[in-house]
C-alpha cells in the first residue's frame, strides 16, 4: 500500500520525517514475535519498554540509541550441554528489536532482573517548545528588527 502525503506538504513544514516514518512501517518485513515485549505508558512523559529475556544476562544484551532508533541486540553463548534435550520451549536465540522514537525522547536506563529488561523512556519537552506567554505592551508597535534586537522574554504561563 502507498500513501500519498502531497496534501500534507502543501500545507505543513517539516512533517517529511513522518512520512519517511510511515513508508518504512509500511514496507517493513513481518517481524517475529521474539522476544516478547510490552510498550507502558507510566505517566504524563515516562514510558516503560519490557522485554522478556529469560536466559540472557547483562553481559549478553546490547542496548544502544542510534538516530532516534533504540537497538536491543541479544545473543546467548551455546551452553555446555549436560544431556540431551528432549523438549526446547525457553528460546535463547540471538535477536535484534528496533523501536524508532519520537523527537525529544531520552533514555534513563536499561535493567536486566528476573529475566525481564526494563527500559526506561522519557519524553522531555525543551524550554523552546514549552508554551510562553508573550506580553503585551501600549505605545509605539514595535519593528521587526526591534524584536531581532531584543527577544521577547519567556513567562510563565
Amino acid at each position: 500500500m502507498t500513501y500519498d502525503f502531497a496534501p500534507l506538504f502543501r500545507t505543513a513544514i517539516g512533517f517529511d520525517r513522518l512520512a519517511r516514518l510511515v513508508d518504512t512501517a509500511a514496507n517493513a518485513p513481518t517481524v517475529n514475535g521474539y522476544p516478547p515485549y510490552n510498550i507502558e505508558k507510566i505517566g504524563d512523559s515516562d514510558y516503560v519498554l519490557t522485554m522478556a529475556l529469560a536466559g540472557f544476562s547483562p553481559e549478553n544484551v546490547d542496548v544502544s540509541l542510534v538516530d532516534n532508533t533504540l537497538i536491543v541486540k541479544g545473543a546467548v553463548p551455546e551452553a555446555t550441554r549436560r544431556g540431551e534435550i528432549l523438549h526446547r520451549g525457553i528460546a535463547s536465540r540471538a535477536f535484534e528489536r528496533r523501536f524508532v522514537l519520537a523527537d525529544h525522547i531520552e533514555i534513563r536506563g536499561a535493567e536486566l532482573s528476573n529475566g525481564l529488561l526494563t527500559i526506561a523512556i522519557e519524553r522531555v519537552t525543551p524550554e523552546a517548545l514549552k508554551p510562553r506567554r508573550i506580553p503585551v505592551t501600549t505605545g509605539k508597535p514595535a519593528s521587526v528588527s526591534d524584536h531581532e534586537r531584543q527577544p521577547v522574554p519567556a513567562q510563565a504561563a
